[in-house]
């Protein structure tokens, strides 16, 4: 338990510190920066709610075969 928790702090301090340093030396304006990241983020989360949506109806499709009456041949 003490490493996983000390891996996410690694990685939480690591995010922090490699978006600092990219967000400083971005080649664009802060608001123009700002609107690409949302723009990014946006797409992002369409995708993956995209993905687990199509991951939900292929898991109630196999939830409902398996709860089918078998029959015998």
């Amino acid at each position: 338990m003490k490493r996983m928790f000390g891996f996410l702090i690694g990685v939480v301090v690591g995010g922090l510190v490699g978006s600092t340093i990219a967000l400083l030396l971005a080649p664009e304006s802060g608001e123009v920066l700002r609107a690409q990241i949302r723009e990014r983020g946006q797409g992002f989360f369409n995708e993956i709610r995209h993905a687990a949506d199509e991951r939900k109806i292929e898991l109630r499709q196999r939830l409902d075969a398996m709860r089918a009456p078998r029959t015998e041949a």
